[in-house]
């Protein structure tokens, strides 16, 4: 028995299929890339801090007995993680000082992944991902950021 081979190239009718749907890919803008971005990172980092305010005990033990932050006495790493927690999603959603929150939000899941659940690395490398296309390529157009480089730098 032969098996009859099918040739690897694609057709030309469908290699010009691929070659327009990755010419519109490459025109979609980055405002609107910048934008799920934005959102994802903001939703795990709130969520993070509701999870810790709904019981504010029980998030102070975490840092005594699991988190063990090093250097930082457990309630004021509690502190220091909730208010981070709490306003850098604010700032991420209205695209206001991106960069400088994509930046201490990198530090902050460096220290979540180094002393606290290194064994959550493959979530972590989603976060730093994300974050280091902020950091790079900031809000984007459709931003507080933006309008604000706009005013004054003209």
């Amino acid at each position: 028995m032969t098996r009859s081979h099918q040739s690897v190239t694609p057709s030309p009718v469908k290699a010009g299929r691929i070659e327009r749907l990755v010419r519109w890919l490459d025109r979609v803008p980055y405002a609107l890339l910048a934008i799920p971005l934005r959102i994802a990172v903001a939703v795990v980092f709130w969520n993070s801090a509701m999870t810790k305010l709904a019981n504010w005990e029980t998030a102070l033990d975490l840092f005594r007995d699991e988190y063990k932050v090093p250097l930082l006495p457990p309630e004021l790493a509690a502190y220091m993680a909730v208010s981070i927690e709490l306003t850098t999603p604010v700032l991420l959603i209205l695209g206001l000082a991106t960069r400088p929150v994509a930046f201490v939000l990198l530090g902050m899941t460096t220290v979540i992944e180094i002393f606290v659940y290194p064994q959550a690395w493959p979530t972590h490398i989603q976060w730093v991902a994300m974050l280091l296309v902020l950091l790079c390529r900031g809000a984007g157009t459709w931003s507080v950021d933006h309008w604000l480089r706009k005013r004054w730098i003209g």
